[in-house]
């Protein structure tokens, strides 16, 4: 049986989706508006979202209070 490589990282998930965010709306304001801009940004909320529902299951509200 293969074992799995395991990745040690430096910064933690909810850090590397927002720096990802972040490389992706810098490509897209060098792009003209059009499709691809779009994409980009489309790419930049669906990681800001996914960094935001990381930081929620990590830090879960209680009772539903904030």
């Amino acid at each position: 049986m293969q074992k799995r490589r395991r990745i040690k990282h430096e910064k933690s998930f909810g850090e590397r989706l927002a720096e990802e965010a972040h490389r992706f709306r810098e490509a897209a304001e060098a792009l003209p508006p059009g499709t691809a801009q779009e994409l980009l940004l489309r790419r930049a909320r669906q990681a800001e979202h996914a960094a935001r529902l990381n930081e929620w299951l990590i830090f879960p509200r209680k009772n539903g209070q904030g």
